[in-house]
């Protein structure tokens, strides 16, 4: 027996979503201003990985042309450092000491792969 698929449409799905606004919500009524704050900041650390991750990729030549035309490879290293200084003021807000965090996972991560080097 053949199944035949239902096709849906963007427009049947933008009301599907619609209808259903209130199930799917997350309630942000009350966030407080610190809640608000490392929202934000979450946020700011998407978008700076997102240009970190399109300058790597005009590094690959893996971007249009327009791109392409614009990249300064100088550009790259301050796509790094605005990902790391996003990163350290979120980790301020919520009060994570990441010198700790890194040493630990560094020393983690080290024995994890340690495991599969050759003998």
């Amino acid at each position: 027996m053949l199944m035949s698929k239902t096709i849906l449409t963007i427009r049947d799905l933008q009301k599907k979503l619609k209808q259903n606004e209130k199930n799917l919500r997350i309630e942000f009524k009350s966030l407080t201003k610190r809640e608000k704050d490392v929202l934000a900041k979450t946020v700011k650390l998407s978008e700076e990985v997102g240009e970190l991750s399109n300058d790597i990729l005009a590094v690959l030549s893996l971007q249009r042309e327009s791109k392409l035309d614009d990249f300064d490879r100088n550009n790259l290293y301050e796509e790094f450092a605005d990902v790391i200084l996003t990163l350290a003021t979120l980790a301020n807000t919520l009060r994570v000491d990441l010198e700790r965090a890194v040493n630990n996972k560094l020393e983690k991560l080290l024995k994890v792969y340690s495991k599969d080097l050759p003998k």
